[in-house]
């Protein structure tokens, strides 16, 4: 197995586990690989919810650069979602999940296609 489908399988459990989510397979794979070399850098692979730069970047580079969302207060919405059904308590959000969750909630899977 290599190290990528380790991780994909680590991000699903995460998405079972603490989302309640059962995951898209193809679609969090999918998810993973647009993520980059990111997943492989500790800091990089996880993003901070408390953080508002963080957020931030997540906002600009993922939901309106990647998914081409209109910016506006319906993103930081969609965000404090993903981060509370994430659990702001878990200490290790994956940037992977969050982007996963993101994608579902604003209904953009077909990005990925």
């Amino acid at each position: 197995m290599s190290k990528r489908d380790e991780l994909i399988t680590k991000y699903a459990a995460d998405l079972k586990d603490k989302c309640g989510v059962t995951p898209n397979m193809d679609l969090l794979t999918k998810v993973t690989i647009g993520c980059g070399p990111s997943i492989y850098n500790a800091d990089a692979a996880t993003v901070s919810g408390s953080s508002d730069s963080e957020l931030a970047t997540v906002k600009n580079n993922f939901l309106i650069k990647k998914l081409g969302l209109k910016d506006g207060p319906d993103l930081d919405k969609g965000i404090n979602a993903v981060i509370e059904k994430y659990g702001k308590s878990n200490k290790n959000k994956y940037r992977a999940v969050v982007y996963y969750l993101l994608t579902t909630h604003f209904k953009k899977e077909s990005v990925y296609k």
